[in-house]
């Protein structure tokens, strides 16, 4: 039992939770940079090298007018621009993002109730007012005089 009560303790401190966190907001990150890579910068990248290669071939005065008809097109074959892939990968991420903040938000409250029953409240004794305290001061003085 010593044992999986070590492991509450240590379960319960925030390094164990903010390393999880981190692990999951990481993982859901890499997700959209992933995607990023993957479906914007990669075809754009295989675009603009098909355009070169399409210049280097053409020679001549029509070349230049091909050239320029080529940056109209933006499907290559086998490759496409998926901006909706990476939306979905943000969306994602926010959705991730959101779960993990109200579990987080759940156990620090958890953790608030339970040093609130565990720790009450001790009162400061009740010492001297503000007014009996220079009233003091007051009768001291008088009886220097």
């Amino acid at each position: 039992m010593k044992f999986f009560s070590e492991f509450k303790e240590f379960i319960a401190k925030g390094n164990a939770l903010d390393l999880a966190v981190g692990v999951v907001v990481g993982g859901a990150f890499k997700a959209i940079v992933d995607a990023l890579v993957n479906y914007i910068i990669m075809p754009f990248i295989a675009f603009l090298g098909s355009l070169i290669v399409q210049g280097a071939a053409t020679v001549g005065a029509d070349g230049v007018a091909e050239t320029i008809s080529s940056f109209q097109l933006w499907t290559i074959p086998g490759t496409q621009i998926a901006i909706g892939m990476f939306i979905g990968s943000i969306i994602n991420f926010l959705i991730v993002a959101f779960v993990l903040f109200c579990v987080v938000k759940g156990i620090n409250k958890m953790r608030e109730r339970s040093r609130g029953e565990e720790e009450p409240a001790e009162e400061a004794p009740a010492g001297p007012t503000q007014e009996e305290l220079l009233a003091e001061i007051r009768d001291l003085l008088k009886e220097k005089e």
